[in-house]
């Protein structure tokens, strides 16, 4: 028998993001995905090393690949659709959880529920960690954006920052502190 998951996992990369906003440069859900494995990984080694945490930062890595998989069936949801009322969250989580089951049923049956913990995320650990850094992906979006002299994410930036730092993560506010600043600079004096 033949199945398709891997096949539709790898059709991210033709899922643009930010569709309600001009872009200077697209942003596929392939590559969105693994700026938050490797974000998500940061934040897991840095509340090991300084905040006496004990994540699994290779599983926090696997997740961020995974976050936002159901989005190869629904799309990209702008946030400020998806956040109006909590009638709609309500709905499109609904809708996320209707995808990510269409996909696991593109799976053998003994691999399914491997699968299921990464496409919910069902780690309430690391699940913070995973948010968290794909606010930090959006937010250098943004940041790339602005520097290409882009004011239409001019609003989404601060909004962002705003998120980020209302989530109240120390591993964020560390990378936001150390790592972000780098995010402004050019090729030549990173």
């Amino acid at each position: 028998m033949s199945y398709s998951f891997f096949a539709m996992v790898s059709r991210m990369k033709y899922i643009d993001r930010w569709a309600l906003m001009r872009n200077t440069e697209k942003e596929s859900l392939d590559s969105h995905s693994k700026e938050v494995a490797v974000i998500a990984h940061a934040l897991a080694v840095i509340g090991n090393k300084r905040f006496g945490k004990n994540y699994n930062p290779e599983k926090a890595a696997v997740l961020g690949l995974y976050h936002d998989t159901h989005e190869i069936i629904t799309g990209d949801m702008p946030t400020p659709v998806k956040y109006q009322n909590e009638d709609i969250l309500v709905a499109f989580k609904a809708v996320e959880d209707d995808a990510n089951e269409r996909l696991l049923n593109k799976l053998p049956e003994d691999l399914r529920d491997e699968f299921k913990n990464l496409l919910d995320c069902e780690d309430d650990e690391l699940q913070p960690l995973i948010k968290v850094a794909d606010k930090i992906s959006a937010l250098i979006k943004c940041i790339e954006e602005r520097k290409a002299g882009n004011t239409e994410f001019k609003e989404a930036e601060a909004a962002t920052r705003k998120r980020i730092e209302e989530c109240n993560i120390p591993e964020a506010k560390a990378f936001m502190e150390e790592f972000l600043p780098a995010y402004e600079q050019t090729l030549d004096t990173l």
